[in-house]
């Protein structure tokens, strides 16, 4: 077949875009560093949505509730819920970690994403993010509540946002390895090896000088430019289905070439210096406790510099037979078994252990972001952080998701509480997320089926 003058050379593109693609992933944003750099001495205000794979321990009942009949029995020691009715709250033995967090913690009963409803347990954390209804009225995955904000503000930090996830990668439909999505069918991929998310942060240019890496970036925004130049000349000769497709590949061009100008903007601020004593970036994935430590203290300081505001983490995806977190409970508990069984089984000795000891995780973030002054508090006062998972234990019920709210004190949020939105009291899961933007100054309306915010857990 002859080769037509318009035919782009593949080898070519991807050569001359290597050095984008090696960049940090960052959404198309103008950068205005003028601006960013005026807002340094301002109280950054910072989301983090974390994800815990296969449900939470819930003994009370079907999803997490309390069976009829059984209101008159006293709180498990071991449910992930750490007390029995709404109000102040007490904590049981898998809530404990929480304990000197009060003031900071919310707990939210009765939460969902009605697109997950459809989906089964272990295909609804597709979602968790997004509230996307992809066996409804949605082909593919939409976007996650972290990038809106990205989108929104993203241009302020050297980085929109953060995607880190323990097994790394997308995954697929019903098996995501990532939380964040910049929109319709667009999943970002997420990070799992500490060393190249430091190096991502930290040392993006690899050693290069900062001139070879502008000079870098200038030839590798000619090349862009002169692909979406030749794209004009041959795009009204294609059909439908190939004018589709083609249009989906030059979005991904204008996303390098926005990351190509942004990145060579920023070339021109200095990186933060990091001291990595007591920092192992190069544990070992069999090392439970260490390694899911040392994620969290990478989105500490990638917070902690203003490199980002936005960050996610995937603690396991609900699909991890071939990775090393299918045994982590063997290597806490010593669980004959994997931990995705536990999910199953609900052995007494071990599931209410299993969340304790995933609490304790969480926790010891909540206290880094807490024990850092920052302006007029902390920074977990500026912080709000999302964290739960997509069913309860055992049920794989796609209803009453266990949610955790903590931080944002000083951008309106109010804790101490559990909350419980059931019956005639339901509202959406995404109430909380319009709720969460507005906090981060995202002057949001609706998020995915939304029906107003989350009025309950603000301050008046």
């Amino acid at each position: 077949m002859a080769k037509k003058s318009w035919h782009l050379n593949r080898r070519e593109a991807l050569k001359g875009a290597g050095l984008a693609f090696a960049l940090p992933s960052l959404n198309a944003m103008q950068t205005d560093l003028a601006y960013a750099s005026s807002q340094q001495n301002a109280n950054p205000k910072r989301m983090m949505i974390g994800y815990i794979a296969y449900g939470t321990y819930m003994p009370e009942g079907p999803s997490g509730i309390t069976s009829q009949g059984k209101s008159d029995q006293s709180h498990p020691d071991w449910s992930w819920w750490p007390c029995k009715k709404p109000g102040d709250l007490t904590f049981n033995k898998s809530s404990e970690p929480f304990k000197e967090l009060k003031q900071y913690v919310t707990y939210l009963r009765g939460l969902d994403h009605k697109g997950g409803w459809k989906m089964g347990g272990h295909s609804s954390g597709d979602v968790f993010a997004t509230g996307a209804d992809m066996t409804e009225t949605e082909k593919t995955n939409n976007i996650s509540i972290d990038q809106v904000a990205a989108n929104a503000h993203g241009h302020q930090t050297r980085y929109s946002s953060l995607v880190l996830g323990t097994e790394g990668g997308t995954g697929s439909y019903g098996s995501s390895k990532t939380l964040s999505h910049r929109g319709p069918g667009r999943p970002i991929p997420s990070m799992h090896k500490p060393q190249e998310i430091f190096n991502r942060l930290f040392d993006p240019y690899a050693g290069k000088g900062v001139e070879q890496i502008r000079a870098g970036l200038k030839r590798e925004a000619s090349i862009l430019d002169l692909l979406l130049e030749h794209s004009k000349s041959f795009h009204h000769r294609l059909g439908t289905d190939d004018q589709r497709k083609m249009e989906e590949y030059l979005d991904s061009v204008r996303s390098i070439e926005k990351r190509v100008e942004r990145t060579s903007q920023w070339t021109h601020q200095p990186l933060p210096d990091i001291d990595t004593k007591g920092l192992n970036l190069e544990v070992a994935y069999k090392e439970p406790e260490e390694y899911i430590r040392c994620m969290y203290d990478l989105i500490y300081l990638a917070f902690v510099t203003d490199s980002t505001r936005y960050a996610t983490l995937m603690l396991e995806s609900e699909q991890s037979s071939t990775s090393e977190m299918w045994n982590y409970a063997t290597y806490v508990l010593g669980y004959k078994g994997a931990t995705h069984d536990i999910a199953h089984k609900r052995p007494s000795d071990y599931s209410g252990q299993w969340d304790r000891w995933r609490a304790e995780q969480h926790a010891y973030f909540l206290k880094r972001l807490r024990d850092t002054p920052e302006g007029d508090g902390n920074m977990l006062d500026h912080t709000v952080v999302l964290w739960g998972s997509a069913h309860p234990h055992a049920s794989h019920s796609t209803r009453n998701y266990p949610i955790h709210l903590a931080g944002g004190n000083r951008l309106g949020f109010k804790h101490g509480k559990l909350h419980e939105f059931l019956g005639s009291e339901k509202v959406p899961l995404a109430n909380l997320f319009v709720s969460i933007l507005n906090a981060v100054d995202v002057p949001v309306e609706r998020f995915a089926d939304s029906n107003g915010s989350m009025s309950q857990l603000l301050k008046g």
